[in-house]
This record gives C-alpha cells, structure tokens and sequence, in this order.
C-alpha cells in the first residue's frame, strides 16, 4: 500500500514537472522564434545598454619651459663688481656736481649740505637772481625813458609829484638858478608836515638835510630818497616837535630852501 502511493506521489511529480518544462520551451521558442515567421516577443527582459563614458575634456597645452641659462660663479660675480663701479662713479660724480652748485651760491641759501637742500637752495637761488633781473631791467628802462624825455623836455621827471611847490626851479636843471635851486613843497596838517625836495645831488647832502631838520625841532618819521642821474628827490614825513618857531608850511618850505642854499654854497666853496 505504502509502496503504491509512493509510486503514484513519483508519477504526479513527474507530471508537473514534464507539463512546467514544456510550457517554458514554449515560450523559450516564442521568444526566439524570428518575427518573419509571427513569433512576438513574451519577455520583458531587455538588455541594458551599455552606460557611455563621458567625454574626456580636451587637455591643455603644456607649456615648454624655458631652459634657465644657468651663469656660472665668475661671470655673476664680474657682473656685480660692474654694477657697483658704475653706481660708484655716478656717485662720484654727483657729489662733484652738488659741490660747483653750493660754491656759487651763498652759504644763507644752503642749511645742510644733502642733496635736497643744495638743489632746493638752488632753486630759491635762482629765482631770486630771476627777480633782481626784472626789477633792473625794469629800472634801466625807466631811465633811459626819463632821460629821453628830460633831453627834449627840460621840465622835471618827478614833475607829478610837485602839486603846489612853494620853491620851483627855474631853467635848465643842469644850471644853477638864481631864484630857487630846488623844488620844494610843504604841506602841513596840525603838528605833521610831508616835504618833498628836489634838487641837485651833493656831496654829504642827506646828512646835513637830517641834521638842519633837528635843530628845527622836527622829527623824521620817514625818509625814502630816489636818483636820477644827478637829480635826488627827498620825500620826508616829520613830526612839528614843541619848541619849533616854524608855524606854517611856507615859514617851514622857506626854512628848507635856506638850508638847502647853504649846502649848495658849502659845495662850491669845497669844489
């Protein structure tokens, strides 16, 4: 009995297992049978393409390195005791030329003796010589047109500054005149009085001017004095000091002439 169902259970399994086998092949031959003969494709599986590699990115040019010209020890080491000859000289050089420059100047416009001051003083040097260049030009020039103007007309260059004189010179400037020998004008505000003289110069005039002036009680508080060939003019601002017998501008013009005559006469007698 045992033996019996054994061998019934071995057949059904043979059974199942022949039917599973043939319905695979049927398939197997489905899948593989050519589409020309009407076999359509069952299965799902499909291959997987083969993943594609990215590209690689173009790579860059290497750059050649230049070979290093290698100097040996000596050539590098002639090279450097050049280099310091050469700046050598060109110090040598500049210290001889900042020497000639302080020479030629004066020692108040150089403070030390490094190169910043020297050519900085150099500097302020020349344009003070630039300065006291235009201010002679401009002086030669007024004087050749003054002179010009006195030798076609004999009137005074320093006519405009005469308003009112109370002495006037009369003639040629060159001659000695008999009614004035100079041109005096006085004015006189309360105890201060401006005088303007014009006369022919002379030797210690100025100082004598300043001495007659103290013995008249006058103060000089100003006194500028300007020459023009043999003519000086002689602007002075004083003080009527107490004690001045000299009460107006004529008492002080008339004082001024007879002092300035007694000079004149101390001239002729000494010439």
């Amino acid at each position: 009995m045992a033996l019996e169902a054994l061998s019934s259970n071995e057949f059904l399994n043979f059974i199942m297992y022949d039917s599973i086998i043939g319905a695979c092949n049927d398939d197997t031959s489905a899948v593989l049978a050519p589409q020309e003969i009407g076999g359509q494709r069952s299965c799902s599986y499909q291959p997987e393409a083969p993943a594609e590699r990215p590209a690689a990115a173009p790579g860059r040019k290497k750059r050649r390195r230049r070979p290093r010209v290698c100097k040996n020890k000596e050539e590098a080491e002639t090279q450097r005791m050049t280099h310091i000859a050469v700046e050598r000289n060109r110090r040598k050089q500049m210290n001889e030329h900042l020497a000639v420059l302080r020479s030629l100047m004066p020692e108040s416009y150089v403070q030390r003796g490094d190169q910043a001051s020297i050519v900085g003083g150099a500097i302020e040097f020349v344009k003070e010589l630039e300065h006291t260049l235009q201010s002679l030009e401009a002086k030669k020039h007024k004087l050749i047109q003054q002179s010009t103007e006195m030798k076609a007309d004999p009137q005074s260059p320093f006519a405009q500054f005469f308003a009112y004189p109370q002495f006037q010179l009369s003639g040629k400037y060159t001659s000695q005149s008999k009614a004035a020998i100079a041109d005096i004008e006085v004015t006189l505000i309360e105890t201060h009085a401006n005088i303007r003289i014009l006369s022919q110069k002379r030797l210690r005039q100025l100082s004598k001017i300043v001495a007659a002036f103290h013995s008249l009680c006058f103060t000089i508080l100003h006194l500028n004095v300007t020459t023009l060939d043999s003519l000086v003019l002689y602007s002075i601002s004083a003080k009527v000091e107490e004690g001045c017998q000299l009460n107006s501008a004529d008492d002080i013009a008339s004082a001024v002439h007879h002092m300035l005559r007694i000079i004149e006469e101390e001239a002729i007698l000494c010439s």
